[in-house]
């Protein structure tokens, strides 16, 4: 059972931009609310903005109200004491001149735990992290939370936890993957080991392959500057999917202690096979959408976003909007099973989903008229949108006249079974800072160990004239994607229908 957090003073660097004023604040607003915010805690906002305390919380004010609900202006109200929480210091944390008007505002060390949450550039992390123990904000209690990307490669990846490292130990550093606070993936983890049913299905012998996709009907937008340098590659499997597939593919856990969890994830990471030379035009496919039709409604291609975005690029963008790659893991339980991936923008829905397929029954003694057999059994979990668990099933079609089988589903609705809000990933994430808990966050290890997977695709691809294939918005991404799992006799969830 969780405990209740200790007081904190948690310190947002970012603190008026987009991901603390969309997730971060409604995230603690929301926590506050509920009753989980020390009386004490103190939420400090740094940013370059010129905000005095009174214009900042006005500014949250506006955005919560968009999506709080039921808003209430009352002084006894958990809505204005959420505010009376809320400070600004303008401040650029590049210059260590600075930094005197935050060190006083934050007064001494006292009993509060001390949280560093830098929401701004990966290659701030390190200077960041330096301006704040040589100013005396780092201390044995404090804690510091970085945000995705961790790096570009698995050099700055290391260079940025060598920087971050030398100030905070591993134990104080949280990085952060919001899909790990997500219902589903914690309900994974239940299903796997609270549950007798599954655990001795949940291997090779049991498990046809997995799929594991993430598809944003979006596109890149106004983010198309920054992503054109990175990609979904870098943007989403290296840290979400493989995250993913982890929790899917590791060993049953000693416990939920500290590093029970991450160390099962370390070694599924260690065995996946490597793809390098020629696989990797075997066993992986990118693309970059053009123009299309998304829900009736005419977008345009990544190339125009990127021109929109103010980009200049030199000549047609290599970056790939869009991943599918098959990847295996080499070790007794899976050997042979195949793990699809795939994710990509402007799809022609938005979805994350895990799918687990099971092996088709070995003989089956209800033979159908159009000589079709049952389809094996699935095993679907939703991560988003309407987060659940979907078991699908044989069933016998009703009436007389023989047995004709059916396909059906034994569907479970987070948000009707227990009739509630679903917490936001973030909810979850940044109580379990305040709490020390990083079960759910990644080890320095874990990152780097992506990466090694991951570098050597980005050098197949660099080492190749051929770009990215293209394919329209609002379809489920290139032909050859759908090829790379077809060659192996299997579909696609969600393509075929379902």
């Amino acid at each position: 059972m969780s405990h209740a957090p200790d007081s904190a003073d948690i310190i947002v660097v970012g603190g008026t931009g987009d991901l603390a004023m969309r997730k971060l604040l409604p995230a603690l607003h929301h926590r506050d609310r509920a009753g989980q915010l020390a009386d004490d805690t103190r939420i400090f906002a740094v940013s370059r903005a010129g905000l005095d305390h009174a214009g900042y919380r006005d500014k949250v004010t506006a955005e919560l109200r968009a999506v709080a609900g039921g808003w209430s202006n009352d002084p006894a109200s958990p809505d204005h004491r959420f505010l009376t929480r809320l400070h600004h210091i303008t401040l650029d944390v590049t210059d260590p001149e600075g930094w005197g008007d935050l060190v006083d505002l934050l007064g001494p060390p006292d009993h509060r735990i001390r949280v560093l949450y830098l929401a701004c550039a990966p290659r701030l992390f390190g200077p960041v992290s330096v301006r704040a123990r040589d100013n005396g904000l780092v201390d044995e209690r404090s804690r510091v939370v970085l945000e995705k990307p961790l790096g570009h490669d698995l050099t700055s990846a290391r260079r940025i936890n060598d920087e971050v490292g030398a100030v905070f130990t591993e134990d104080q550093i949280f990085r952060i993957d919001h899909y790990l606070g997500k219902e589903t993936v914690q309900n994974l983890l239940v299903l796997r080991f609270a549950n007798s049913l599954f655990e001795p299905l949940w291997n090779a012998t049991g498990i046809d392959h997995v799929q594991i996709s993430v598809a944003e009907s979006v596109g890149a937008g106004n983010r198309a500057d920054y992503y054109d340098g990175s990609g979904a590659l870098r943007d989403m499997v290296q840290n979400h999917l493989l995250q993913l597939l982890c929790l899917v593919a590791m060993e049953p856990p000693a416990g939920l202690d500290r590093d029970d969890v991450r160390d099962e994830k370390l070694k599924v990471l260690r065995a996946l096979a490597p793809i390098s030379g020629e696989d990797v035009h075997r066993h992986t496919v990118r693309g970059q959408y053009g123009p299309g039709l998304v829900d009736g409604t005419a977008v345009p291609g990544y190339r125009a976003e990127l021109e929109q975005a103010g980009a200049e690029p030199s000549g047609p963008s290599g970056t790939e909007t869009f991943v599918a790659l098959r990847a295996e893991v080499q070790n007794w339980r899976w050997a042979g099973v195949p793990f699809y991936l795939r994710t990509g923008k402007r799809m022609d829905r938005r979805a994350s989903e895990i799918v687990v397929q099971f092996r088709p029954v070995p003989h089956s003694v209800f033979p159908q008229l159009d000589g079709a057999t049952a389809p094996p059994n699935r095993l679907v979990l939703r991560l988003q949108p309407d987060e659940g668990v979907r078991l699908h099933l044989a069933a016998k079609h009703p009436g007389p006249g023989g047995i004709r089988l059916h396909p059906a589903a034994l569907d479970l609705s987070f948000a009707d079974t227990f009739n509630q809000r679903l917490p936001d990933a973030y909810e979850r994430l940044l109580m379990d800072v305040l709490r020390g808990n990083p079960t759910l966050f990644m080890r320095r290890d874990e990152i780097e160990a992506a990466w090694t997977w991951v570098e050597p695709i980005l050098d197949a691809w660099r080492g190749t004239p051929r770009g990215p294939r293209p394919y329209p918005a609002g379809t489920s991404g290139p032909v050859a994607a759908t090829a790379l799992i077809e060659r192996d006799g299997r579909t696609w969830h969600g393509d075929e229908g379902e």
